[in-house]
């Protein structure tokens, strides 16, 4: 069996991809919140966000930055382009489709684990649809019984995702949801690694494309665009301060036809419990 090396440059992929798996799942937490008190199809629209978060950057992108620090000595490793865009596509579906069967359950326990069995299985098929795209002179075996368990650990934490996306509300909640998800994530990638040997053989086909023409300018600008969504958010009027300004437009509504000698109607002041994480109706 040949060397693998799972941090060629260090630590610095492996702290990538949990920061960037934790920036995912903090912004998936926060459009999921507002998801909560949407209807309709604004519910879907802030799901698909979710998802894209969750999937796309909290796992996906996760995934291919600790891909980076991958080597094996002896080969060249090359990417099939297609497969790596289905593996995208399948984190993505998994993720929606979990958050769509939780959104609809009310919070009861069964339609959470059918989530969760959804998502985590989901979630290991997109890794090891990653792992099979990869292009080396050598063949690759797996350790079934750790297989078995990277897979557990992705329908355990999937249904853990999937619970803090229906009950955590507040900042600091939300950030430490997202800090152990990134955990969750990073140990099912590990631990699925892990399950991997590799025999280098003279003569198997190498083609694809290199990781840093392909995956690198991919990871960077996904990266990018969610650290800018992120930010958009969090700089977005919450639930809370929207209802203080319309209470606020209301009480003057409510001046003016008292000083044109008309009766209003009763104001309904807002409640202070909410804060910039928890959601706003659309």
């Amino acid at each position: 069996m040949s060397h693998i090396n799972h941090f060629a440059h260090g630590w610095v992929t492996p702290v990538l991809a949990y920061l960037m798996s934790v920036v995912g799942s903090l912004l998936g937490l926060m459009l999921t919140a507002r998801a909560r008190s949407a209807e309709g199809s604004a519910r879907v629209r802030w799901l698909i966000g979710g998802a894209l978060s969750i999937g796309g950057t909290g796992i996906w992108v996760m995934h291919f930055i600790a891909m980076m620090g991958f080597d094996v000595p002896g080969t060249l490793i090359r990417y099939n382009v297609p497969l790596t865009i289905v593996s995208f596509v399948i984190a993505v579906a998994v993720a929606f489709g979990g958050l769509l069967v939780v959104s609809r359950g009310g919070g009861r326990a069964l339609p959470l684990l059918v989530g969760g069995l959804i998502t985590g299985v989901g979630v290991a098929a997109m890794h090891y649809t990653g792992m099979f795209a990869m292009n080396m002179s050598g063949q690759v075996n797996y350790d079934i019984l750790v297989v078995a368990i990277s897979v557990l650990i992705a329908v355990v934490a999937a249904t853990v995702a999937l619970w803090f996306t229906l009950r955590v509300e507040g900042a600091l909640a939300t950030i430490g949801a997202a800090l152990i998800m990134g955990v969750a994530v990073n140990g099912m990638h590990f631990t699925g690694m892990y399950a991997m040997s590799v025999r280098l053989q003279e003569g198997l086909s190498t083609g694809g494309a290199e990781a840093i023409d392909f995956l690198l300018p991919l990871l960077v600008g996904i990266s990018l665009l969610t650290v800018g969504l992120l930010l958009a958010v969090l700089l977005s009027p919450s639930a809370a301060e929207l209802r203080e300004d319309a209470a606020i437009l209301a009480r003057l509504e409510s001046r003016r036809q008292s000083q044109n000698g008309t009766l209003p109607p009763p104001v309904q002041e807002p409640t202070r419990k909410d804060s910039l994480f928890t959601p706003r109706n659309q």
